[in-house]
């Protein structure tokens, strides 16, 4: 995996943030930007340029959401229930998030669950210098396999059974992303422990093999690289760097204050199984009476106005926060370079430790 793309340390940083996924790259691992959260391509474009600018030529990948089939976009406000808008509004009464001040509007929320944005992001990638073009529901469209291939870009796609990566190996993918349970955003239902080792089983003679979920530390990744792993896959850890510019201070404190119980996989986030931080705006939607979460990219297009409501009042109670079981471990806030120096540290100290085993 180090020849292959040229880093330092087995060690692969998601971040939404292009200045934590750019320290996560000078720090001799790669970074990988998320993109979902630009809607405006010129965005993407600045945020692009920085990494180009600002890794010290070293590699970094994005990280796209883009389904492999094209869903039918038109008119998904329509297909929204009246019911489900009814229960959004009744919980942020009850739970006392106020509107958004009239100097602050609405914006259209996240869109890059859709599969046009998306394949935007694709196109504006292309325009830079990634090394590595992600997939965060599994492979993409054939023609952004083909088109990374000749920009002489990589694909990896994460996968939650041993059978998607066999899948997603046949369509041409390079590198898989075998993501646990214990993973923060979308995530399967097999634990990291049991998947890695039947995803290398099942494709390790072909493709290198990354391992994500529950990974924050220099053991966790020494346990990756024993399973079978070529490296690990880390995106939680990154969210208390110095780097990672919260919106507001109410997202540290809730994951500074988490523990390891304090999550919950659940459809209310994007429609599709994801690990959230639990608090009032999780238990609410599994309290009985809820309304079922809508699919993908309904659900998301449902609360997007909510999740602004919810970042708006600053309540570490209710902060929509996307966030692995890791996070009982993230009680400081450090610099990527730190965290990293850390668990490269402790990583070489594992295996030291472990060589020595008779």
């Amino acid at each position: 995996m180090r020849t292959l793309l040229g880093v330092e340390h087995p060690i692969f940083g998601f971040s939404p943030s292009e200045h934590v996924a750019a320290a996560v790259s000078r720090a001799g691992g790669l970074g990988v930007l998320g993109c979902v959260r630009f809607n405006d391509p010129a965005d993407l474009e600045a945020a692009l340029a920085y990494m180009d600018d600002n890794t010290d030529g070293k590699p970094y990948g994005v990280d796209i959401v883009m389904p492999a089939s094209v869903p039918i976009e038109t008119d998904l406000q329509s297909q929204i229930p009246f019911g489900h808008k009814d229960f959004v509004e009744e919980t942020l009464l009850k739970l006392g998030v106020p509107p958004l001040p009239p100097d602050r509007p609405v914006s259209d929320g996240v869109l890059g669950w859709l599969h046009s944005v998306a394949r935007s992001h694709v196109e504006v990638a292309l325009r830079h210098r990634p090394r590595l073009i992600a997939n965060a529901l599994g492979p993409p469209p054939a023609d952004v396999v083909g088109k990374a291939h000749e920009h002489g870009m990589l694909v990896a796609a994460l996968a939650g059974k041993a059978e998607h990566a066999r899948h997603h190996v046949a369509l041409g993918v390079d590198v898989i992303v075998a993501q646990g349970y214990e993973a923060g955003g979308h995530t399967g239902e097999i634990a990291s422990m049991v998947l890695v080792p039947e995803v290398v089983d099942a494709v390790g003679d072909s493709v290198p093999v990354l391992a994500a979920g529950g990974i924050g530390s220099g053991r966790q990744v020494a346990a990756a690289l024993a399973l079978g792993a070529s490296g690990a896959w880390m995106g939680s850890a990154w969210l208390v760097s110095q780097e990672y510019r919260m919106s507001t201070a109410s997202v540290r404190t809730a994951l500074l204050r988490a523990t390891s119980s304090d999550t919950v996989r659940s459809r209310i986030y994007t429609g599709k199984p994801a690990r959230l931080l639990r608090n009032k705006w999780t238990d609410a939607w599994a309290a009985p009476g809820a309304p079922a979460p809508l699919p993908m990219p309904l659900q998301n297009l449902l609360v997007s106005e909510a999740h602004q409501r919810l970042m708006h009042a600053d309540d570490p109670d209710v902060v929509p926060i996307p966030v692995g079981q890791i996070v009982g471990r993230m009680n400081s806030v450090r610099p990527v370079a730190a965290i990293m120096a850390d668990i490269v540290s402790e990583l070489r100290a594992t295996l030291t430790r472990l060589g020595s085993l008779d």
